[in-house]
C-alpha cells in the first residue's frame, strides 16, 4: 500500500497544472451556487422573526412562506438557476474526469512526457460520460425510498435526537451504497482510458476489492483528517489567518483528491 501511495503521489505532482485547473473549475462552481443559493435565503432570513418573537408571529412567518412557496411562482426562477447550475456540472465533470483520468493513465504507462488531459477529453469523453450518468442514476435511486420516509420522520419526530436516531442507519447505508458505486465506477472508468474492457476492469476490481477499498478508505481518512485540522484552526485563529487557511486548503484537497486517484488507478494496475 505504501508503494501505491507513494507512486501515487509522483504521478499527481506531474499532473499539478491539472490540479490547479480543477480547483479553479471547482471554485468557480461553488461561487456560483452560493450565490444562486444566497440570493435565494438571503431575502427570507432578513424576514424571519427575531428570537423574542411571539409563537403567533412565528406560525404566521411560517404560513406565509408555505403559501409563497407552494401556491406562487416565486420560487421557479430559483430552481431553473439551480437546475442548470447542476446541469452544466453534469455535463462538465465526465469531461475532466476523462482528461485527468486519460492523462493519468498515459503518464504511468510512460513513466513520463506531457500530460493528455486534451486528449483524453477527445479520446474517452463518451464512455466516462456514459459511466458518470449510470453510477449518478444509481446513486440517487435510493432517494425514491429513503426521501418520503425522511420527510415523513422530520415531520413526526419529537425531538433532534429521534430524528437523528430514526435517520441516522439510512443515511449511512446510502452513504456505504454511494461509496461501493463510486468504487466500482471508478475500476471501470480506468478500463475505459486505458483501452480495456470495462467489465474486465470491474471485474479485477472485484477480485482485489478489500486492498483497493482498504487504500481508499485511508486516503478519504487523510482528507477527513486535515479537513478536521483546518476546520479546527479556523475557530481557534479567527480572523485573517483563519480565511487564507481556509481558503488554501480547497487547493491542497483538490490535489489530495488526483492523489487519491493515482495511488488507486496504481492499486489496480499494479496487481
Amino acid at each position: 500500500m505504501k508503494t501505491h501511495i507513494t507512486q501515487g503521489w509522483k504521478l499527481a505532482l506531474r499532473h499539478f497544472h491539472l490540479v490547479l485547473l480543477l480547483f479553479l473549475y471547482q471554485f468557480a462552481w461553488g461561487f456560483f451556487l452560493y450565490r444562486a443559493i444566497d440570493g435565494t435565503i438571503a431575502p427570507i432570513l432578513r424576514r424571519l422573526p427575531h428570537s423574542g418573537s411571539s409563537e403567533a408571529v412565528m406560525r404566521h412567518f411560517i404560513t406565509e412562506a408555505q403559501i409563497q412557496l407552494f401556491k406562487t411562482d416565486l420560487v421557479v426562477p430559483y430552481l431553473w438557476i439551480l437546475g442548470g447550475l447542476f446541469l452544466a456540472r453534469m455535463l462538465l465533470t465526465p469531461l475532466f474526469n476523462a482528461g485527468i483520468l486519460y492523462s493519468l493513465s498515459e503518464q504511468s504507462r510512460s513513466a513520463g512526457g506531457k500530460t493528455r488531459f486534451l486528449e483524453g477529453v477527445r479520446r474517452t469523453w463518451r464512455p466516462i460520460a456514459l459511466l458518470y450518468l449510470v453510477q449518478s442514476v444509481l446513486t440517487l435511486l435510493p432517494s425514491v425510498w429513503f426521501v418520503p420516509r425522511g420527510l415523513e420522520a422530520l415531520i413526526r419526530s419529537a425531538s433532534y435526537e429521534e430524528l437523528a436516531l430514526t435517520l441516522l442507519p439510512g443515511i449511512l447505508a446510502w452513504a456505504a451504497w454511494g461509496a461501493l458505486l463510486h468504487l466500482l465506477f471508478l475500476a471501470m472508468q480506468f478500463g475505459a482510458v486505458s483501452g480495456e474492457n470495462i467489465f474486465a476492469a470491474l471485474w479485477r476490481s472485484v477480485r482485489l476489492f478489500l486492498p483497493f477499498a482498504g487504500l481508499s478508505l485511508l486516503m478519504w481518512g487523510i482528507a477527513g483528517m486535515l479537513g478536521l485540522v483546518v476546520s479546527s484552526m479556523s475557530l481557534l485563529w479567527a480572523g485573517l489567518i483563519a480565511i487564507i487557511v481556509h481558503q488554501c486548503y480547497y487547493l491542497v484537497r483538490t490535489l489530495l483528491k488526483v492523489w487519491t486517484i493515482a495511488a488507486q488507478f496504481e492499486c489496480l494496475q499494479t496487481k
